[in-house]
């Protein structure tokens, strides 16, 4: 019995292995990415998924290979599904086989284990009359006087705007599109551009597009206060890898980098100054198994 027990071991071994080889022995790493979406990726690669990409491409003896589209709706259908020819809807080959940043359990892909969790903050600029904020919810206490003086950004959906409603504060808020159509400027690049030039005083923004704003900011410019989530409103969200449902070998071959590199990837994002939490544990989906 104890010998048929390491036969299986062993033969289970030999098949991760075969896996692995399956996906490594490729010559290229091929991810689906925006080319104007810092702090995430540039066609420069010197967003944090370019570094992750590179670090996981190094490792398996690949070189990094773009498809860039921007990010927005219709993102996973004209990259990662999208056949190598555009002609070819049979094809097996297609114009990309990751995307490095997806909601952990995300509908549209099958995703990896998550490798980061962050959540939404209220950034306020330092030196312009807010900065006795300590937490969130003193907004939605201040004197109606001072609300009304409040120039804070709000995005046409999303938790922050979720939380102004819940808090009577829609009226103050600043409206901004999630996705712009902008070639010039992401959110975050926006969002920068704005607080700079005082057209807003705060924004509650995504941890990673937060972390970016401080990046390209003076030392001290910002105050970040994470939101709590609560059941009403989620602001923390895992983020994983997404890559097509059924490729189940290059999930694993990921799952496997994403645990093997768990430090490289922490000590690169927090070049960012991104807010990271503690990964929970997605629920399982069936697509999983």
């Amino acid at each position: 019995m104890r010998a048929a027990r390491r036969l299986t071991t062993l033969l289970a071994s030999l098949c991760l292995a075969a896996l692995t080889f399956s996906v490594s022995a490729e010559d290229k790493f091929k991810v689906c990415a925006d080319p104007l979406n810092p702090p995430y990726s540039t066609k420069n690669k010197d967003g944090f998924e370019n570094k992750i990409a590179e670090l996981f491409a190094g490792q398996l003896g690949q070189t990094v290979e773009y498809t860039w589209f921007p990010q927005r709706i219709g993102f996973i259908r004209k990259t990662l599904t999208a056949p190598l020819k555009d002609s070819d809807i049979d094809s097996q080959e297609f114009k990309c086989d990751i995307v490095m940043g997806v909601p952990a359990g995300y509908d549209l892909t099958l995703t990896t284990t998550p490798y980061y969790q962050s959540t939404y903050v209220l950034l306020i600029a330092k030196g312009r009359g807010w900065d006795d904020i300590k937490d969130a919810g003193q907004l939605a206490r201040l004197p109606l006087q001072r609300q009304e003086t409040l120039k804070i950004a709000m995005f046409d959906r999303g938790p922050g705007t979720a939380w102004l409603q819940k808090n009577g504060l829609l009226g103050q808020g600043i409206p901004y599109q999630s996705m712009t159509g902008d070639d010039k400027n992401n959110v975050a690049m926006q969002i920068l551009k704005d607080l700079k030039a005082r057209e807003i005083d705060m924004v509650i923004l995504w941890g990673p597009m937060a972390g970016y704003v401080i990046s390209k900011s003076p030392k001290n410019s910002y105050l970040m206060i994470p939101m709590r989530s609560s059941p009403e409103i989620k602001f923390d969200f895992a983020i994983a890898m997404g890559v097509r449902k059924g490729d189940k070998a290059r999930k694993e071959t990921l799952d496997r980098l994403i645990a093997a590199n768990a430090n490289k990837i922490q000590s690169i994002m927090k070049n960012y100054n991104i807010p990271l939490l503690p990964i929970s544990k997605p629920a399982a989906r069936s697509d999983d198994d």
